[in-house]
């Protein structure tokens, strides 16, 4: 690859390009709604969520100066992920807390940068975060899962017409917003029929003493506002 090759990369990475019209917006955050809203689809899809959940708590683990030792994905869209640190105090706190709130700041932020023209610096940092991921996965199912997802980015990325990314960004963004708003329900929904013992809402109720009510309360507001912020700049209100 030569100097010209990573200038013309560089230009792409860093342009902005068009968007999709407003009713072709729509209808991806209609398809996105689908997905999410359809038990059949969201089994399917719900992995991508975990992903970003772990994908949060690795990276506030590591913000916050603990020790990442390594991100399960289960076949039943559960995950796991270890750090080492203290086991209290406020890192400890943070990085229990990015589990569930970050698909839809993910969400959030990729709103932002579609709303500014950044389709392709969304799908190119989307797929280096997958890249980044890989590397602390310690499962044949998660790497099969995060492999799957990377793939699809760049076949996207570097295979089709600008049209076809930027509905795929669009569609991507919608799901992150909309995906971030039911898991809390879910486990809403669990621990209200003594399910989720160990959920990260009771594991900060052990750190900060704030009831786990308290703290769903929090990730529905989170992903309510981020939804509404992340829409509203999608549809250019």
């Amino acid at each position: 690859m030569g100097i010209d090759d990573l200038a013309d990369m560089w230009d792409r990475v860093t342009g902005t390009q068009p968007g999709p019209g407003l009713w072709l917006v729509a209808a991806t955050g209609l398809v996105a709604l689908a997905v999410v809203g359809f038990g059949t689809s969201w089994r399917v899809a719900r992995g991508a969520v975990t992903i970003a959940h772990e994908g949060g708590h690795a990276l506030m683990a590591l913000l916050t100066g603990r020790t990442l030792e390594g991100i399960r994905l289960h076949s039943d869209t559960s995950g796991l992920t270890v750090s080492r640190g203290r086991p209290t105090g406020i890192g400890m706190v943070l990085t229990a807390a990015a589990g569930y709130t970050a698909p839809s700041l993910l969400g959030l932020g990729g709103a932002w940068l579609l709303s500014a023209g950044r389709i392709t610096a969304l799908l190119w940092g989307a797929t280096v975060l997958l890249l980044a991921l890989l590397v602390m996965v310690r499962n044949a199912y998660g790497v099969l899962t995060v492999v799957v997802t990377g793939t699809v980015f760049i076949l996207v990325s570097w295979l089709t017409a600008a049209e076809v990314q930027a509905l795929f960004a669009y569609a991507a963004v919608w799901f992150l917003l909309l995906g971030g708003v039911r898991p809390v329900f879910e486990l809403q929904a669990k621990r209200r029929g003594g399910g989720a013992p160990d959920s990260d809402a009771d594991q900060l109720h052990r750190l900060t003493n704030v009831p786990p009510a308290g703290w769903l309360l929090l990730f529905h507001a989170v992903a309510l506002v981020a939804l509404v912020g992340g829409g509203s700049r999608l549809l250019g209100l």
